[in-house]
């Protein structure tokens, strides 16, 4: 090991031969990367990491301590075969949080995307796909097969059932399970399993979006969810609705890929 990798690397680290390194990647006391695993460039790994493979992190991500990423998939299922975790650029996994690569009948890979927070005892279960610049509180899991979009922020303890999808600017409320699609921009509140309480209006503000757009994603909102009509009937009013606005056609987009039921 040279100089300037021992400086980076704590003497009591275990680090695989079939591992692979980027610049500047610092690695902490007694934590253990495994073989198959590419960190890049500018990667803290804090102390009593573990990090196993087939795993493929990008660059200047931080994993404060104690983390366990690229574990085996919680699934009876699973019978050996090769599966991926892939972690993206700038991301943050707090203490505990644990990450597990994919099955090979569910796609083989799970994935986060770029810029998110992931915080203490955080679970992102096999075959997931996280996007980018979300915010998971403290406790929040994710069971198999969930898909969640760009800036999604669940709160403290909040659960999502396997499968479901999580739209992009969505905010689950503390300790909130959801057991089906949730549309995006929606805030969605504890209530048993969580039920929509209105849009997420005042993340929508804080990124950007005026008060024109809030008004027609407010509009769509009613026609689902407050005008007591049936889900077909909705769409009908959605799809007027969405002629003149590109949020609510990503709204109506989203109910139409949909493979679990509506949370109405």
């Amino acid at each position: 090991m040279s100089d300037r990798m021992s400086d980076l690397i704590h003497s009591s680290a275990v680090i695989e031969p079939g591992a692979k390194l980027g610049a500047n990647v610092r690695v902490g006391a007694f934590s253990y990367i495994g073989d198959d695993v590419e960190i890049g460039e500018g990667t803290t790994i804090g102390p009593h990491c573990v990090i196993r493979g087939p795993t493929r992190i990008g660059r200047d991500n931080r994993f404060i301590g104690q983390c366990a990423i690229g574990g085996e998939p919680q699934d009876k299922k699973f019978a050996g075969e090769r599966t991926e975790l892939v972690i993206g650029d700038r991301n943050t996994f707090r203490e505990f949080v644990t990450v597990n690569r994919g099955t090979g009948n569910g796609g083989g890979v799970t994935r986060i995307g770029d810029d998110n927070w992931l915080l203490a005892y955080v679970h992102v279960a096999h075959d997931c796909v996280v996007g980018n610049q979300c915010v998971f509180s403290n406790n929040a899991t994710l069971a198999g097969h969930v898909e969640v979009g760009d800036h999604v922020i669940l709160s403290g303890f909040a659960g999502i059932h396997q499968f479901c999808r999580i739209g992009a600017h969505a905010f689950i409320g503390m300790g909130a399970f959801v057991n089906g699609d949730v549309p995006p921009f929606l805030m969605v509140a504890q209530d048993g399993y969580g039920r929509p309480r209105g849009i997420n209006s005042e993340g929508l503000k804080r990124r950007g979006f005026d008060a024109e757009r809030i008004a027609a994603i407010k509009r769509a909102y009613r026609a689902l969810y407050v005008s007591g009509t049936s889900l077909e009937e909705a769409r009908v009013k959605l799809a007027e609705l969405a002629g003149d606005s590109d949020d609510v056609r990503a709204l109506l987009a989203f109910i139409d890929a949909g493979e679990r039921p509506l949370l109405r």
